[in-house]
């Protein structure tokens, strides 16, 4: 058993996504997991603090991560430039390249009420996140709020459009495209 690779964690991972679609997140244990990987319990638990954690571990840094690029954007740079260079950081890093294995991550999501729980808290602490730092640049709260809410909500909607096509589009087109269609429908 290859117990030391420096591959760990990314084998606990893929191992974990390909149990979870092949039998179902609750069916799936920890033990399973290790197994497929051809690692220890115990590794796992050094990587992750339960199987609900391999699908969201990597996400942990990213509320820090955005209320940094707001607070520190420069003092002229408008709100709405420092959700769309945030948005397109995020696209670039964490999503392209990557379309399989996101889809395969929301088809494991929607299966299990308590990972779709989850999931809305991620979305609920990065919104806060964004509004702290929005507040921090000198915005009222709830044009700090609306800010927030809306860069969430934009980034969640454009996902799902991105997931939902077949061709080569950059998730950062699409990102664009909702916006204007959201400036469109505000507009009247």
């Amino acid at each position: 058993m290859a117990r030391w690779q420096p591959d760990a964690r990314e084998r606990l991972q893929q191992a974990a996504l390909d149990l979870f679609a092949e039998q179902g997140f609750a069916a799936t244990t920890v033990p399973a997991i290790t197994a497929r990987a051809g690692l220890t319990t115990r590794t796992f638990f050094r990587h992750f603090a339960d199987k609900r954690e391999v699908l969201f571990a990597d996400e942990a840094e990213l509320p820090a991560y955005a209320e940094q690029l707001v607070t520190e954007a420069p003092a002229d740079t408008s709100p709405l430039a420092i959700i769309l260079e945030g948005l397109r950081a995020v696209a670039e890093a964490r999503f392209e390249g990557r379309k399989d294995t996101v889809r395969q991550w929301r088809a494991i999501v929607a299966t299990d009420a308590g990972l779709r729980e989850r999931e809305l808290q991620k979305r609920s602490t990065l919104a806060a996140a964004l509004r702290n730092g929005f507040h921090a640049r000198g915005l009222d709260p709830t044009r700090a709020a609306l800010l927030a809410e809306t860069a969430a909500t934009l980034m969640y909607v454009s996902v799902t459009a991105w997931l939902e096509t077949d061709d080569d589009r950059k998730l950062y087109d699409i990102i664009e495209s909702t916006l204007a269609t959201l400036q469109a429908t505000l507009d009247g």
